[in-house]
């Protein structure tokens, strides 16, 4: 699946300029909501997906802001 970098490590777009975690199929916005509609800090989101690393999960929280 062809991708394009952004300036935000770990994070890229799909072939439908969709934000996604390098690596995985999870999209940014995936991520986020699971944030605000749990509460969740960025430690319990990694407790919650182990195959995401803190600083997959920082650079989608930070590319969303």
């Amino acid at each position: 699946m062809p991708s394009v970098q952004t300036p935000y490590e770990h994070i890229i777009l799909d072939t439908k300029g969709t934000p996604i975690i390098e690596g995985t199929t999870m999209k940014v916005v995936e991520l986020v909501v699971e944030k605000i509609a749990h509460g969740w800090s960025a430690e319990e989101i990694y407790f919650q997906h182990p195959y995401l690393t803190l600083g997959q999960i920082y650079s989608a929280l930070a590319y969303y802001a």
